[in-house]
């Protein structure tokens, strides 16, 4: 038996998306008469098999983390998960520290996950101490706040709740509290190809350390059977890490991100991108502090107002609009399939064989590296699968596992609102449903590609095509009512039965090619 430690005050529990030292759960920390506890539990390894390099970014950045505490003069209980006496849960490993330290209370700021906090607020009647829960005070809107917001409007917008969040921060605002250029949203510069001949600088890549080393062999032994690969590691893990990797998006890539960050490109898997998303997203960076980085280079010139504008709007306006809705409409919005998709997720968003190049690129670059931009899973995989009408459950499953990044707030309301238009239409005005011709216009995956955008049917059409008509055709009277589907339901309309029949023949072959082997 584990002879009890004497007793402290606080216990407080660190969850490993909460790598932040201004975290609310240690507001008030006692070096003297407090612990921290911070718990690698397999059970959030494997809920949904995460990637192999998410996992270990998320375990090597703990690790960082509590050293990085510990350094600072507080008391750390880190349980490791390869530890002999490691317990698989959350709720296990703190009833155990709480067995063993005999705490007054336990503190802790709200998960960021619906079936963590669901959990969490079962924990004081079965520990039998208090257990309080504070709010996450490191976003730039509060739950609260959000609510507010959205109560009594009819339809949510993302733009409105991004113009209100840059007047209370006093971001990129004139003397007058106007915006500054004269425009709020700059979007309508940011949609250009990637020119032929212009290099996209590398980023700063990270030699593992000891601790980072320890985690890899971890996770090649515990979880090498997962999707994805360890080869290359080299993510920002640490805080030193994480701001000199803004440090260099800043300098080196911002001036032209605005312009190109939906572009794709073969073998460039990370263009103009800042590539801080994961560290964003476990506390290792602050996103108000990031945005005001980025206000800064505009100001002193060193970016155009396109980029910086675009940019900052998807951390102060995008994040924050998505977790709202997350918070919101949770636990019921993940049940949401309003397109009545239900077919299994195709074997190759797994293995990436398939003859599509655009998916084999993109499925690829997720495996290798746990990370695709916006455009590649908006229009790329999310788009297949919308098109596809495959389940939404499977689909956000896959993106929880496979990107770094992908904590359930953020991932869950991109997922299943903006790509799937499973939700339909809270997240989003409108499916964002393509053909082949977007992908063409922009990125160069479709002139390595055995399929042309340039025909619809055939042996050799890009199965893109028929695929968006009869989407367009099967959804028609689910989306009737959309104001922004009009001009394409019109196009539908004037098209020849015969050409739309046969378009759905095609879709349908596509269809039953690709599950035959399944």
């Amino acid at each position: 038996m584990t002879t009890p430690a004497p007793a402290c005050r606080t216990l407080r529990l660190v969850f490993g998306d909460q790598l932040s030292p201004d975290l609310s759960a240690l507001a008030d920390v006692d070096a003297a008469g407090d612990v921290v506890l911070m718990v690698e539990a397999v059970e959030e390894c494997t809920h949904v098999p995460h990637h192999q390099r998410k996992i270990a970014f998320f375990l090597s950045a703990m690790r960082h983390f509590a050293a990085e505490l510990e350094a600072g003069g507080l008391r750390v209980d880190y349980r490791r998960l390869d530890a002999p006496d490691a317990l698989p849960s959350f709720g296990e490993s703190l009833a155990d520290a709480v067995a063993r330290h005999r705490p007054e209370r336990v503190v802790l700021t709200e998960p960021g996950e619906w079936r963590v906090l669901a959990a969490a607020k079962t924990w004081q009647d079965r520990l039998g101490v208090p257990v309080e829960i504070r709010p996450d005070t490191r976003f730039l809107c509060s739950i609260a706040e959000f609510q507010r917001w959205a109560g009594g409007r009819k339809q949510l917008r993302m733009e409105y709740f991004y113009r209100e969040m840059r007047r209370r921060h006093r971001i990129l605002l004139d003397g007058a509290g106007e915006p500054v250029g004269g425009q709020w949203n700059y979007d309508a510069d940011n949609r250009e190809p990637l020119p032929k001949g212009l290099i996209p600088p590398d980023p700063p890549t990270f030699a593992p350390d000891a601790v980072t080393r320890d985690v890899l062999a971890l996770v090649a032994e515990r979880f090498g059977g997962h999707f994805g690969r360890l080869d290359g590691f080299a993510m920002a893990v640490t805080r030193a890490d994480a701001e000199a990797l803004l440090d260099h998006f800043l300098e080196h890539r911002l001036p032209l991100f605005g312009r190109y960050q939906d572009a794709m490109k073969q073998g460039e898997p990370f263009l103009y991108h800042s590539l801080i998303s994961a560290a964003l997203n476990v506390g290792l960076l602050d996103p108000l502090a990031v945005c005001r980085r980025a206000e800064e280079a505009y100001l002193a010139g060193a970016a155009p107002l396109n980029s910086v504008e675009g940019f900052i709007r998807q951390i102060l306006g995008w994040r924050e609009y998505v977790r709202g809705v997350y918070w919101t409409f949770m636990p019921g919005y993940a049940a949401r399939n309003a397109l009545g998709a239900h077919r299994p997720l195709p074997r190759f968003y797994w293995t990436g064989e398939t003859d599509m190049n655009c998916l084999r690129q993109v499925v690829t670059e997720t495996r290798d590296h746990a990370h695709a931009h916006h455009i590649q899973r908006l229009m790329v995989t999310g788009n297949f699968a919308l098109l596809a009408g495959v389940d939404p459950a499977a689909v956000n499953a896959w993106y929880l596992m496979v990107y770094a990044d992908a904590v359930e707030w953020a991932q869950l309301p991109n997922t299943h609102g903006m790509a799937l238009f499973a939700d339909g239409g809270l997240l989003g005005s409108k499916p964002y449903a393509a053909s082949g011709k977007y992908i063409e216009r922009m990125s160069d995956y479709c002139g390595r590609c055995r399929f042309t955008p340039k025909r619809q049917v055939g042996p050799d059409a890009c199965p893109f095509n028929a695929l968006y008509w009869d989407f367009i055709a099967r959804t028609r009277a689910q989306l009737a009512g959309n104001a922004r589907m009009t001009m394409i339901h019109r196009s539908l309309e004037r098209m020849d039965p015969a050409k739309v029949a046969d378009l759905r023949r095609h879709a349908e072959a596509v269809l039953a090619g690709l599950y035959a082997d399944a």
